[in-house]
């Protein structure tokens, strides 16, 4: 799927309305949850991106599991940590197709990229631009979503350095093996 400009007020409403759901189920199982984010792409008015809202729920290190059997009873599939230290991925279920949620750490490295990102790029209108056009190139080019993923990395590593991340941070970001798509779990 290649991004392209979408409809970033279109996506807010949306990912308000993920928010208060995730919200309203994690409430009423007890989960004390830090906060919900929506984060990536369609986070950043004015940026290309593919159709697909991301959402963090930020819970401390004990709510994990609790978090995570809120949204297994709400239909998602878990997936693991994927490559991706304290941030657990879930498949979503068909009623929520064209979103991907996280229960992520509060405090995590996972957790700072997602947010130092997006408020970077909605903050600085150069590099959202810059960061678009690598996004809109690539997609055209790229034959896998991690040949995509690879190819945006040198313009995310400038700007996780432009949100104040360090070097070793951005390193271990960088370091980050999520695995194939084929070899993930359906």
């Amino acid at each position: 799927m290649i991004p392209s400009l979408v409809d970033h007020a279109l996506h807010e409403i949306q990912a308000d309305s993920l928010k208060k759901e995730y919200g309203q189920a994690l409430a009423r199982a007890g989960v004390e949850v830090v906060a919900i984010e929506h984060v990536g792409s369609t986070a950043v008015p004015g940026l290309a991106a593919k159709p697909v809202i991301d959402c963090d729920i930020v819970v401390a290190t004990d709510q994990v599991v609790p978090a995570s059997e809120v949204l297994i009873g709400l239909g998602f599939q878990p997936l693991g940590e994927l490559g991706i230290p304290r941030r657990w991925a879930f498949q979503e279920p068909p009623r929520l197709a064209g979103t991907n949620t996280y229960v992520i750490v509060d405090g995590s490295l996972s957790l700072r990229n997602h947010i130092r990102l997006r408020d970077t790029l909605r903050n600085n209108t150069e590099l959202r631009d810059r960061y678009g056009a690598v996004k809109l190139a690539v997609g055209a080019a790229a034959g896998s979503i991690e040949e995509y993923g690879r190819g945006k990395n040198a313009v995310i590593q400038e700007i996780l350095a432009t949100a104040g991340l360090t070097e070793c941070e951005r390193r271990v970001i960088d370091a980050a093996q999520i695995p194939p798509r084929e070899d993930m779990p359906r």
